[in-house]
């Protein structure tokens, strides 16, 4: 991604935490500024830029440490932030379940606490000296306060985990009696605004917010979907990925993005209207991999259809289902592949097991194609194409009926 569509997606990034863009200045650098990361003129035309636009609040698309941030303020009389920053304030804004605010300020005060050392070390020269005197400089108020503040922030932080411990252990417990179901894990996942949410409420028919904006979806969504074939499946809609999307905030939302590890299946859905959507692409790739699910299979999800014409779609289709899911072009393709992946998957097993396992028979019929059954004697004799999963179930039944 370019400098001139890194800037333009932060304009959007800006005004989707309810800022007004009022100019935007560039500058290619040869080597950062360690004072203020840009040069001393490059400064001083921002400053003059900002009063003349009346600007209050300088927004910077790269990371600032610390230091350049304290300095930049000072000499721009204006509150200074990065990129980083301005995507945790959209985090926070967008939280909306305890889990999801829990996980915003755990980010929020890890970046806090990645920076407070920094921030204090003008003051760690109190301590300077030789001999027993040198060490009175050591419990002086800058070294006071700034352990004061690494203590609530770790205090905190300690806190925040137990809470977050506790909804994780929920979670874990509803995602293991849907693993004991054995349903299928779909996981829709994409750029920030390519759809997913859009693509979650058509096909399961939720009720997932939608809106033009980034990170309109912090907070995951889980529906079952009954596919063509008789399959059924769980759905999971999650948060969308970004270019540069800080570290912290991966793993701050780790619980989030459990629904994604345990994914049998992903689907990859990309904005068909985007000039950026190759970029996008290659970013979720990236996250992908960062978070362990590379090698998961996908299928690529080109939403959006409505917004080309239908040459473009031509041009654009290789390798992917094109679908819209404003108005529900293409999707019955799209449960049409999800469907022949998972049947792909299916294997034939024969087994037997006491009639009064109705759950068993409820499963088999739900999760694969029963080719026949046979009641006699109190047992029932199936033959059924199901997933590995539900086969395994099965055997182990079978086993323990003997």
């Amino acid at each position: 991604m370019g400098c001139d569509e890194s800037l333009a997606e932060l304009a959007t990034l800006a005004a989707s935490a309810g800022l007004e863009v009022v100019g935007q200045i560039k500058q290619r650098l040869r080597e950062v500024d360690p004072r203020t990361f840009i040069g001393r003129g490059k400064v001083a035309e921002l400053a003059q830029l900002a009063r003349e636009r009346q600007a209050t609040l300088v927004v910077f698309d790269d990371s600032l440490s610390p230091v350049q941030a304290r300095n930049l303020e000072r000499e721009l009389e204006l509150r200074v932030i990065d990129r980083s920053q301005l995507i945790l304030d959209i985090f926070a804004q967008r939280a909306r379940s305890l889990e999801g605010k829990i996980q915003v300020e755990m980010a929020q005060l890890k970046y806090l606490q990645a920076r407070l050392s920094r921030q204090w070390t003008h003051l760690s020269r109190l301590s300077a000296g030789g001999g027993v005197g040198g060490r009175v400089g050591t419990r002086g108020p800058g070294e006071t306060q700034l352990e004061v503040d690494r203590r609530r922030i770790r205090q905190r932080l300690a806190r925040l985990s137990a809470k977050l411990r506790e909804i994780e252990r929920a979670r874990s417990l509803q995602r293991q009696r849907r693993q004991e179901q054995a349903y299928p894990v779909v996981a829709l996942v994409g750029y920030t605004n390519a759809g997913k949410s859009s693509l979650m409420n058509a096909l399961a028919k939720a009720s997932v917010e939608v809106a033009p904006r980034p990170f309109s979806t912090l907070d995951p969504t889980v529906r079952k979907l009954k596919l063509p074939s008789g399959l059924e499946i769980i759905l999971a809609d999650t948060v969308g990925f970004i270019h540069r999307l800080p570290h912290l905030l991966i793993e701050a939302f780790k619980a989030t993005l459990e629904e994604v590890r345990n994914a049998d299946l992903l689907l990859h859905v990309v904005d068909l209207s985007s000039p950026l959507r190759s970029e996008q692409m290659e970013v979720v790739d990236k996250v992908l991999g960062e978070i362990g699910v590379g090698e998961t299979p996908r299928i690529l999800v080109k939403n959006k259809a409505d917004l080309v014409n239908t040459r473009e779609c031509d041009e654009r289709t290789e390798g992917g289902v094109i679908v819209s899911a404003r108005t529900g072009f293409g999707l019955d393709r799209l449960l049409a592949r999800i469907g022949d992946f998972f049947a792909g998957l299916q294997q034939e097993i024969t087994v037997s097991f006491p009639a009064s396992r109705g759950d068993l028979l409820a499963v088999a019929h739900r999760g694969g194609r029963v080719v026949s059954q046979e009641f006699q004697a109190g047992m029932v004799f199936m033959r059924a194409l199901v997933s590995a999963p539900i086969a395994a179930r099965l055997r182990h039944a079978a086993e323990f009926a003997r």
